[in-house]
């Protein structure tokens, strides 16, 4: 049997990095939005044991190494199953670009799993599973707009934000996350970021969260967890006077973005990669009302006002050399309805 599903992106509106924890990772703050952009994930089941990987893409690990086998792997016992197991990965997103696609496929190889085998695991397994393999994995099981905390690992969905025009540009540069998070470090060290440190914080996400924001943090845990509920509780709001109270013209995802949640890896990748600040840059000039870096990149994205304007700046973009795409922000109903393939 073979089950065929879309395997969906995530962009991230804003990043804030924390302080390193005992266990080498970092406190993270982000708000992961799910998008159209997907991979293809074909999930097949057979008599006899084992996992194989397959993928036409080089560049994608066909071992242990590969999330889909290590999920496969884990969901296999989970659910105490014996069967091969063939993994089909068709590519389409860029590998390490900062969109989530090897997480994706693993969350999206979980749920095959399940299908195929018509046993079902708890949610909680699921997101214990998720988490052990990966950081960002737990928000594809939840999809559209999703808080995450700690390592990122810790999700909460928010109110789901209207669908949005987005552009993708993807560079043809290489951005590692380990070397990104340790020259963090490094100018953390020296007082020289802008964001994270407990000598200087970032500009407050709202005037909703001011007093949660100047905290000093003697705990980088507690007080990254502390913003994530502040954050948590302002999206939530839907008083009148709130940010997303309904009736508003503007689209509330742009509410979002301009409160001052930046990508605090910008910093640190812009100077080492000038053409991705360049690519920002264009972003905005085609015309974006917010335009950032997704993760630790290579991948920008920018937002539009229309699905028209996505598509003249992509006409735009590609005249000038970058690789851009249009597509749109997913709604957690448009997520999940969309994922079976046709």
């Amino acid at each position: 049997m073979t089950v065929t599903l879309r395997s969906f992106a995530k962009i991230n509106l804003g990043l804030r990095i924390g302080a390193a924890r005992t266990d080498g990772f970092h406190e993270l703050l982000t708000v992961y939005q799910t998008i159209a952009l997907h991979d293809v994930i074909r999930v097949s089941i057979g008599r006899g044991t084992g996992i194989e990987i397959q993928c036409a893409d080089p560049r994608v690990p066909k071992d242990e190494s590969n999330t889909c086998f290590r999920i496969a792997e884990k969901t296999l016992h989970a659910l105490g199953a014996k069967s091969r197991v063939v993994i089909q990965i068709e590519k389409r997103l860029p590998v390490q670009g900062g969109l989530g696609g090897a997480s994706a496929n693993a969350v999206v190889t979980l749920l095959g799993l399940e299908q195929a085998l018509k046993k079902t695991l708890l949610p909680a397994d699921k997101l214990r599973i998720a988490a052990e393999v990966g950081s960002d994995l737990s928000l594809f099981l939840i999809g559209g707009t999703v808080l995450g905390t700690g390592r990122g690992e810790q999700v909460y969905p928010v109110p789901d934000l209207p669908a949005m025009a987005c552009v993708v540009v993807t560079p043809e540069v290489g951005v590692s996350t380990p070397k990104a998070f340790a020259e963090w470090d490094r100018l953390s060290g020296e007082g020289r970021c802008g964001a994270g440190t407990p000598a200087r914080q970032a500009a407050p996400l709202s005037p909703g969260v001011d007093e949660i924001a100047k905290l000093t943090p003697s705990h980088p845990s507690d007080r990254m967890n502390e913003l994530g509920r502040g954050l948590s509780a302002w999206l939530s709001k839907r008083s009148s006077g709130a940010p997303f109270a309904r009736g508003r013209a503007e689209n509330p995802l742009l509410e979002l973005v301009r409160a001052g949640i930046e990508n605090d890896f910008e910093q640190v990748v812009f100077p080492e990669y000038p053409e991705l600040s360049e690519a920002k840059r264009a972003l905005v000039r085609a015309g974006a009302k917010y335009a950032s870096l997704s993760g630790s990149g290579s991948t920008l994205y920018g937002l539009f006002a229309s699905r028209q304007a996505a598509e003249l700046a992509v006409a735009r973009l590609r005249k000038q050399g970058w690789a851009a795409q249009a597509t749109a922000t997913l709604t957690r109903q448009a997520y999940w309805k969309r994922m079976v393939a046709g």
